[in-house]
């Protein structure tokens, strides 16, 4: 039986749960973060973003062409992100050319150790990072501002659509993958979700 898309989350539902489920993410909807906390995980995120756009484009040399057209519209989205981002930081002042925090720096090569896996193993990759990003901010419900932007941004059901649409293209992949392909995704999946907890707890640990 090939590996799915919805088999790897239910499969691991303590391993997503701490990835999309954290006091980060909590005391946003609360507004009870600190201000500091928050713009560490903003400058990193956008330091993270600037890698994950290699990252799709990578994956978008790897795929076939029935996959093209949903992967552009992704790298087309990426591109109004990061200006956003450089938005949100020139409003709290703060540089964007801070150095990559080790965990940071750790998921980035993660993402660039992935330039010659088959294209199964990026494609479930790319569904799981964004699929945690969806719902880590979907998840908490409404947040108060300035956090209900950011919300908003990942937690719409516009963005839920595209990472459905993710999954779909990584189910067909997994689906004619052989088994250690297979496996590898499953690794490549537990990875991301072992990553993204790191990243929301980085801004706890990290300094500006």
């Amino acid at each position: 039986m090939p590996l799915t898309c919805d088999h790897l989350l239910s499969a691991h539902l303590d391993a997503w749960d701490a990835a999309t489920i954290h006091p980060f993410l909590t005391q946003c909807q609360e507004g009870s973060i600190r201000p500091a906390q928050f713009n560490i995980w903003l400058v990193q995120d956008y330091r993270f973003v600037t890698e994950f756009t290699r990252f799709l484009a990578r994956t978008l040399a790897a795929a076939p062409d029935q996959d093209l057209d949903i992967l552009l519209s992704g790298l087309q989205a990426l591109q109004d992100e990061l200006n956003w981002f450089r938005e949100k930081a020139a409003e709290r002042s703060l540089n964007l050319n801070t150095p990559r925090q080790l965990t940071c720096q750790i998921y980035c090569e993660f993402m660039g150790s992935l330039v010659n896996a088959p294209y199964a193993v990026q494609a479930t990759a790319l569904w799981a990072i964004e699929y945690a990003y969806n719902q880590g901010w979907q998840l908490p419900g409404p947040m108060p501002a300035p956090y209900d932007e950011f919300a908003d941004r990942w937690g719409n059901s516009g963005f839920t659509d595209y990472v459905n649409l993710l999954a779909q293209q990584a189910d067909a992949a997994l689906a004619i993958a052989p088994a250690p392909v297979q496996q590898a995704a499953e690794e490549a999946f537990l990875r991301v979700a072992a990553l993204e907890q790191d990243f929301w707890q980085m801004a706890y640990s990290a300094e500006m």
